[in-house]
């Protein structure tokens, strides 16, 4: 760039009184350049300092420069008068490439001038890296031009332009001008203003034109740290209503201006509290002071929060006030750790809130400990009583026991049962399952008693027993655990709980309860574990005892079934078929849902498989038909949710059917041979008995007449009840005498019965025989067998029942003839004893059999 500045040193140049003209004519040698400016000159400003300045399109050291100028007035004008300016480094026979240090635009064009040495060729088409595209022209013997496009800023600090070697370059310092933008105004204590912009692009050209910033025209001292954000702070009188706030950025590429408009009482940001302390402290509150340490913040409305920080729990509460400089935090929990923290900002145009203030850290007074969370579960005849162990915020002091009482439910009056239980969190109760049970469960610290937690354990009895099916019930496997779901129920009046645990192996019951507003719960458990199933339960949580909803059975995940899990495998030949068969699986020690089986089953040495399967999970067979007499391969698969699993082999060779008759028949030969044999030795040991029931021995009649006794008398004849009417094949008289109204034959009493377990002698009774009725022998005759009612031996008789009354059976004067060619079957046993109640001792027994009564001559 040319600068020239002159004065008028003639007097007469005074006397001027209408514009003066200066026209002003830049010279090179070897390139011509037209007019290049003009200066006005009004004639207030005649004998004072004039400049003018231009531009060259090559740098200054590539040739000598040179201005002409002379002034106009009145179309008169005054003499050139030629200036030399610059001598150029081409006089000098400095060879390199002009300008050097440049500081230049990007995305500009700009002309360099390459001075060569003497006798040194030219590169038409230089390669400069770091620049774009150039053109190249010559100016002198040893001078050429050369534009190049400026297309990248200068990395590092800057970019070497040379033409033929790099030793002879120059540095150009390539960048952009300030771009700076969002400007921001604010004030902290009402006494200054601190406004903050966005630097936007770099620069690039720091080092070598430094960015220079004023607010309201007052250069601010640089606060930024190298980020985007910049500020500014300046004192200003205390002003209320909105006024521009102007920014200006400059440096050698350019300049911009940034204008913000803003009322600085709504825009007001605090400082941070200061001072924080806890002043009281109980149990469940605290009172928090602070300080500050702006004045005229006592006269605004301020709002503050409060961060409440225990643990990995953070919460923000907000309190109010004029000049607000303390509050009382309520609903904290006993025997806990706090840590606290506060910003505040105005009520009113909240524009931003102040930093966080310093931590103040305390620790709240002890408390009785919250309830305990209740739950029961039966194992066996026991009832667990089940409670969860307070947390550290819930135990609010250290736990020293546990109280439960148990009483029956409606037993008022009597003396509850009270247990103490240490450092656990169950209590096993043996209880009568027909009666329903009231169980309290309290804990205790050093500050007392928790409130007591109820649970209603509910009775065995099917009378008294309540379940409801819940409709809709529903379960979800997600990431580990179950998303359930169910049906409102209007039993649930505090609410649901779900509890779960491992149908197999121990099973220590864990549960969750749930708002009465609620019907969907997602449970998790460290304790899940893939492949084990777990019994899931939902009860209606009521004023008396839980009321069963639902339950089902489900994995958090499934996993595969280890192989060989058909134990006792085994195999049946039927025909051409074979019946693979296996024990009972127990599904619930599965890791998975078992949903059906398959047979495969091959050939020896073949590789086609076939296969039949089932769809039931309680199958236990599978059968393969229609098979050839060879070996098989037999394999049992159970399908799963995650494929077939439980892989068991078997392997058959099958007879041909003949050879499987051979062992029916021999089964068969040999228990009939069995059955025989036993039934023969049997009747070998029993044959007497059986004998004796099938064929027993009849035995002989015998017919003992007294010797004392009258031919020609008859006495009366007794008939034994108890006696058995026998076929008898003959009779045969013997004379036995007559000892005390017995029948004795050599000495001892002779009888004869028949009972239906065979034959054998007792005595004979003694007893008053009827009497036979007196018979005529001009009574008319009549059939035998008419007159007498035993049907046997048609004998005139009289039954001890019939000693007051002959009955029917006898009539007086009914003749004793008759046939006795006629047999009758023998239905009753009779004992007949013949002698003479009153005047005859001698007696005659005899066994009721074909008997023909003696007759008188």
């Amino acid at each position: 760039m040319i600068m020239l500045t002159w004065t008028e040193n003639d007097p007469s140049c005074s006397a001027v009184h209408d514009v003066l003209v200066y026209e002003l004519v830049v010279l090179k040698p070897d390139y011509p350049i037209p007019l290049t400016g003009e200066v006005s000159v009004m004639p207030d400003q005649i004998g004072s300092s004039h400049s003018w300045s231009w531009m060259s399109p090559f740098a200054l050291e590539c040739f000598s420069h040179s201005v002409r100028i002379r002034s106009r007035y009145n179309k008169q004008t005054s003499p050139w008068k030629q200036e030399h300016i610059h001598p150029g480094m081409e006089n000098l026979k400095k060879p390199g490439v002009y300008p050097k240090d440049g500081l230049f635009e990007v995305g500009s064009n700009f002309t360099f001038c390459c001075i060569l040495q003497a006798g040194e060729s030219f590169n038409s088409s230089p390669s400069i890296k770091g620049l774009g595209s150039s053109e190249s022209r010559q100016i002198s013997n040893q001078t050429y031009a050369l534009t190049v496009h400026l297309t990248e800023v200068s990395k590092n600090t800057c970019t070497n332009v040379f033409c033929t070697s790099p030793d002879h370059g120059a540095c150009a310092y390539i960048g952009y001008p300030p771009q700076d933008k969002d400007l921001q105004c604010e004030t902290q204590d009402l006494q200054s203003v601190e406004c903050y912009w966005t630097v936007g692009r770099h620069s690039a050209v720091s080092f070598k034109s430094p960015t220079v910033y004023h607010l309201l025209g007052r250069q601010c001292r640089d606060r930024g740290d190298g980020s985007e954000i910049r500020g500014c702070k300046i004192e200003v009188e205390k002003h209320s209503g909105e006024r521009n706030w102007t920014l200006t950025a400059e440096n050698k590429l350019g300049k911009v201006e940034l204008l913000d408009r803003a009322d600085l009482i709504k825009r007001v940001h605090m400082f941070a509290p200061k001072a924080m302390m806890a002043s009281t402290i109980n149990a469940r509150n605290v009172t928090l002071e602070w300080e500050w340490t702006v004045q005229h913040y006592s006269t605004l409305n301020i709002r503050c929060q409060v961060n409440i920080s225990h643990g990995e729990t953070h919460t923000i509460r907000e309190y109010f006030g004029v000049g607000l400089k303390f509050t009382i935090l309520n609903n904290l929990i006993p025997y806990w750790n706090y840590n606290l923290t506060v910003r505040c900002a105005t009520t009113h145009h909240l524009w931003k809130w102040s930093d966080w203030s310093t931590t103040v850290n305390f620790h709240t007074r002890g408390d009785v400990p919250d309830a305990l969370d209740v739950w029961w579960q039966a194992v066996g005849d026991k009832i667990i009583i089940l409670w969860k162990m307070p947390l550290a915020n819930q135990s609010h002091g250290i736990i020293k026991d546990y109280r439960v009482t148990c009483e029956k439910s409606g037993s008022r009056g009597k003396e509850p049962q009270h247990t103490t239980v240490y450092n656990n969190d169950s209590l096993t109760l043996s209880l009568d399952r027909t009666e329903e049970y009231i169980v309290t469960v309290t804990a205790r610290n050093e500050n007392g008693s928790s409130s007591p937690s109820t649970i209603t354990i509910p009775s065995c009895s099917p009378v008294t027993e309540r379940t409801e099916r819940a409709n809709g019930f529903g379960i979800v496997r997600s990431g580990g655990s179950f998303n359930l779901s169910w049906s409102p129920s209007p039993a649930a009046s505090c609410g649901y709980i779900v509890d779960w645990c491992p149908t197999v192996g121990h099973c220590k019951v864990e549960w969750l309860k749930v708002a009465p507003n609620q019907t969907s719960a997602r449970i998790f458990s460290k304790n899940f574990t893939d492949g084990v199933r777990y019994l899931i339960s939902v009860y209606a949580c009521t004023q008396g005892a839980p009321v069963l909803l639902n339950r089902l059975e489900d994995y958090v995940r499934e996993t595969r079934i280890k192989d060989g899990l058909f134990k006792s495998l085994k195999w049946k030949q039927q025909n051409s078929d074979v019946e693979v068969y296996w024990d009972h699986i127990n599904q619930r020690e599965q890791s998975a849902f078992i949903q059906g089986y398959v047979l495969y089953w091959s050939e020896k040495d073949s590789n086609e498989n076939f296969l039949v399967s089932t769809v039931n999970p309680e199958d236990t067979s599978l059968t393969a038909t229609n098979l050839h007499i060879s070996n098989y391969k037999f394999k049992v698969v159970a399908q799963t949710a995650v494929g077939e699993c439980g892989t068991t082999y078997i392997t058959a060779t099958l007879n041909p059917l003949t050879d499987n008759m051979v062992k029916p028949v021999l089964i068969s030969l040999v228990a009939v041979f069995g059955v025989l044999s036993l039934i023969t030795i049997l009747c070998y040991k029993h044959w007497t008995c059986i004998k004796q029931k099938v064929y027993p021995p009849v035995p002989e009649p015998v017919l003992t007449w007294p010797t004392s006794l009258d031919a020609n008398k008859f006495h009366p004849l007794h008939v034994d009840h108890e006696a058995e009417v026998l076929d008898v094949s003959e009779l045969r008289y013997d004379s036995v005498p007559v000892v005390e109204g017995y029948v004795i034959e050599d000495g001892k009493p002779l009888a004869s019965t028949q009972t239906p377990g065979g034959y054998y002698n007792q005595p004979l009774k003694k007893s008053t025989p009827p009497l036979l009725t007196s018979l005529t022998t001009d009574t008319p005759a009549s059939s035998f067998r008419s007159v007498f009612c035993n049907p046997s031996y048609n004998l005139l008789m009289q039954t001890g029942e019939q000693q007051s009354s002959p009955g029917p059976c006898l009539q007086e004067g009914t003749s004793l003839e008759g046939s006795f060619s006629e047999y009758q079957p023998q239905s009753n046993t009779q004992t007949l004893n013949f002698f003479d109640t009153t005047d005859e001792p001698e007696r005659m027994s005899c066994v009721s059999t074909y008997i023909l009564l003696p007759k008188s001559t």
